[in-house]
């Protein structure tokens, strides 16, 4: 078990055989695996649930940033706004229109794919630090925005509660099934499939043309790839799973503000996937196991060193800004590729 361990992290001969497995064979090990996971959820505490909840939500946001920079090679450095604007319309549906909260989370991605979408159009047009600068102002501005209109709660925000788990699974629980446990099964399930998927659409011809627009846009073109199109394709994969992140994390945080979405949290979800490693969509497993233990990191490290009120709000973005310097300079392709010995893609 070890030896396998070892050579699935190094990215030898059984990782290479997973790779190369069909669909339905991945989706049969990652279903054995969400399974255990699930199961095993039932013998931690409220804390782990609520960290392994935490972690499912980073896994389909870096996705997202995988998807559009690691592929198709646009940056972005405002999805955490397309995250609220998926997050906003869940909780509004839900608590102003009464949707049941299935329906309210599939409205929050619609929403928040149509905007990228419209984001793409316009994104096909730009590039490198014009893209970036225009996603900022995104992710500046909205938060402003949404605090001037009052059906969004304004600085208060809106609830979004989903209320207890069903009985039948607390009955399948034996009574003991807590509302974070509940939230772990939820985005998990989402985790699961999203990763499924967009593992099956970045092996397909998609993925390659992605990667064809990214290396050489020209080269493309002239190989018959329409290279704005598939631009703006890339845009609107990324902003449903940022849209749909967005939900998962309003479910699980049980209120949608201005706060909850801040420009922070854009820089964070791009040092989890430029550390993990942009090139692989494996990457965003580690990237966001990374992002969770940060803070505890930081909270052990601000205990020994005095555990000052400052020092306890600052410590988390400087680990984050010393990894992320640390991983470009001795690791740029990231840590999943550190003993791979090529590039991505």
């Amino acid at each position: 078990m070890r030896k396998f361990i070892s050579s699935f992290i190094q990215g030898t001969r059984p990782f290479q055989r997973v790779r190369t497995l069909r669909p339905i064979q991945r989706a049969l090990i990652l279903t054995i695996f969400g399974l255990v996971l699930l199961v095993a959820s039932n013998y931690v505490g409220e804390l782990q649930a609520y960290q392994g909840a935490q972690v499912a939500v980073y896994i389909v946001a870096i996705s997202s940033i995988i998807v559009l920079t690691g592929y198709s090679g646009q940056i972005s450095l405002g999805h955490g706004a397309l995250m609220a604007i998926g997050g906003y319309g869940t909780a509004l549906s839900f608590t102003e229109w009464n949707f049941p909260w299935p329906m309210a989370i599939i409205f929050g991605v619609v929403v928040g794919t149509i905007f990228g979408a419209i984001l793409g159009i316009a994104s096909a047009r730009l590039q490198g630090p014009y893209l970036a600068g225009t996603t900022l102002a995104l992710a500046v501005g909205l938060p402003s925005v949404a605090d001037q209109f009052k059906i969004l709660g304004g600085e208060q925000g809106l609830g979004f509660d989903i209320g207890d788990p069903p009985a039948w699974l607390q009955r399948l629980a034996g009574g003991n099934f807590t509302q974070y446990q509940w939230f772990f099964w939820l985005t998990a399930i989402a985790a699961l499939f999203i990763f499924w998927a967009t593992t099956n659409v970045l092996q397909s011809s998609f993925g390659r043309n992605w990667r064809a627009v990214r290396n050489n846009p020209t080269a493309a073109s002239l190989a018959g790839i329409n290279v704005p199109r598939w631009k703006i394709l890339a845009f609107t994969v990324s902003a449903c799973l940022a849209s749909l992140s967005g939900a998962l994390l309003a479910l699980l945080l049980g209120l949608v503000t201005p706060t909850a979405f801040p420009l922070s949290l854009s820089f964070l979800l791009i040092t989890g996937a430029v550390v993990a490693g942009l090139g692989r969509l494996g990457g965003s497993i580690l990237g966001s196991v990374i992002l969770v233990s940060i803070p505890e990191l930081s909270g052990a490290l601000a205990t020994h060193f005095g555990d000052s009120q400052k020092l306890t709000a600052n410590l988390p973005g400087i680990v984050s800004s010393l990894m992320l310097i640390i991983v470009v300079i001795f690791a740029p392709n990231g840590l999943s590729q550190i003993k791979l010995g090529r590039k991505p893609g």
